[in-house]
């Protein structure tokens, strides 16, 4: 199924979830060339995400004889939330004008979306450019029908196809690929630390993952060390990780009085 001599290389972006799995997996079925698989490894994934990317790519190679190629940041997201050293000079005078560390990006935050651009994006598109050299580059991606909105300038079957999100799941568990559970948890399944999650997607980590909450609070603390009550030390606007610990544990001791009162009539 490699059509590498028309001059043209066909990749298709898969971050794990149940869109660009759905895409791979229909684009397998339908017997659509595939000459590369890409992703990008954050290194923040939940653990049941790498566990259904190894059994992605177990059907990719049994199906196509090639493997999911995982990019991956030379130093990855914690080095570049609290080591990297600012590109701009504009920056570093700023930061040295304010008494702030010279190193490190702090939390991604809605105009500095870092996470994304550094160890997705730009590492996928470099490594497009490089594979295909003299050659064209068709670039597929897994963005559902519902979300058409999002889509620029690649290839985008799911929209084509009409498969909305809700369809992009109930393909992926009919074809035996439940993500560990991931979806019946939550509503997305992206990086664990994202501070773009919705609150309720947070007080569900800290319910179901206590570990990844673990390390979630801990790099919060690390962020207020270093940052302090700034953009780049706080998880989201008026909000860090340990507030919003207490919040969650305060609603489940209230839930719990609740209860009680209800059981016991008292």
């Amino acid at each position: 199924m490699n059509r590498q001599a028309d001059n043209v290389i066909r990749c298709v972006t898969v971050s794990g979830g149940k869109d660009s799995s759905a895409l791979l997996l229909l684009m397998i079925e339908k017997e659509m060339p595939i000459d590369y698989v890409l992703t990008a490894d954050t290194g923040m994934e939940f653990p049941k995400m790498y566990e259904h990317l190894a059994k992605l790519d177990e059907h990719l190679f049994r199906e196509r004889g090639i493997h999911i190629t995982a990019l991956r940041h030379p130093h990855g997201f914690e080095w570049m939330m609290f080591d990297a050293p600012p590109k701009k000079q504009a920056t570093v005078e700023r930061r040295i004008a304010n008494g702030q560390s010279l190193t490190g990006y702090g939390w991604p935050g809605s105009r500095v979306r870092w996470c994304t651009g550094q160890l997705k994006t730009h590492l996928i598109q470099k490594e497009i450019n490089r594979l295909k050299g003299e050659r064209t580059a068709l670039s597929y991606v897994g963005i559902a029908a519902d979300e058409a909105w999002r889509c620029k300038s690649d290839k985008y079957p799911l929209v084509e196809w009409g498969v909305t999100e809700a369809d992009a799941l109930k393909i992926c568990y009919d074809r035996g690929f439940d993500f560990g559970g991931l979806y019946q948890i939550y509503r997305r399944a992206s990086c664990f630390c994202c501070p773009f999650q919705r609150i309720g997607e947070l007080r569900k980590l800290r319910a179901h993952h206590p570990q990844l909450w673990k390390r979630l609070m801990d790099l919060d603390a690390r962020a207020r060390a270093q940052f302090g009550d700034t953009p780049l030390g706080q998880f989201r606007k008026g909000w860090t990780v340990a507030a919003l610990d207490e919040r969650f544990a305060k609603e489940e001791n209230e839930t719990y009085e609740k209860q009680e009162v209800l059981k016991h009539g008292i």
